[in-house]
């Protein structure tokens, strides 16, 4: 970046007030909260992160140093909530992303499943092709077992963990059954959003080092937890 391009020490000096202006709103709210859902605390939260983001890039910017530690940015936070305030229902978004880096072990484990059931070769012949096939095999796994326990155990049945993240959406009642059946995930609202949790290996290489050019991470983040 070019000298012209760069913050002057007076901006970066006025990003940092800013940032301490937001603490002390932050903390204000906080101690004036009225219940889990307060949305003064919300709106103080993502100003406080918009400010410290501000200020970190101004200070790598103009001193190429940075922040012992990160409070999510604006465009990373959620949006502001705009659910009920005593919500009555919720939708709890699940996403797990596996890679499979044993087929064969995998498709043993299905074949184990399909032998140990003694319906299995009433007619549908789930035992004779569980074995066979990557495909077949993931069906038997997940038919077996509940997504909870298939992460728990997911390297006996030679699968690698992804990314993941749950999302806790308020809603003012229950959808009619099989409303959203043919499109679950179409009507997820950012807004309605309780919190949510991400895991990601990404954290981990964003973790501080001692190298000062390396920033803080972790391997679970949430939101309005």
């Amino acid at each position: 970046m070019s000298d012209a391009a760069q913050p002057t020490a007076a901006e970066v000096r006025a990003a940092a007030e800013a940032v301490k202006a937001a603490l002390d709103r932050h903390l204000e709210a906080v101690e004036a909260r009225t219940g889990e859902d307060d949305q003064a605390v919300y709106r103080a939260f993502n100003t406080l992160a918009a400010a410290a983001e501000v200020y970190d890039e101004k200070l790598y910017d103009r001193y190429d140093e940075v922040t012992p530690f990160e409070i999510p940015g604006a465009e990373d936070s959620l949006p502001p909530y705009a659910g009920p305030d005593e919500p009555h229902a919720l939708s709890v978004l699940i996403r797990r992303d596996y890679a499979v880096v044993e087929p064969q072990r995998l498709m043993a484990q299905a074949q184990r499943i399909a032998d140990l059931d003694p319906d299995a070769d009433s007619g549908s012949g789930v035992a004779a092709v569980a074995g066979s096939s990557v495909h077949a095999a993931l069906g038997v796994l997940f038919g077996e077992y509940e997504p909870d326990e298939v992460a728990s155990r997911h390297k006996e049945f030679g699968l690698e963990e992804g990314d993941s993240t749950l999302w806790i959406s308020a809603v003012d009642e229950l959808p009619e059954p099989g409303e959203w059946l043919d499109a679950p995930f179409d009507q997820a609202d950012p807004q309605q959003i309780v919190c949510r949790f991400d895991v990601s290996s990404v954290f981990d290489d964003e973790e501080l080092l001692d190298d000062a050019d390396d920033r803080t991470g972790g391997e679970l983040k949430g939101e309005r937890a």
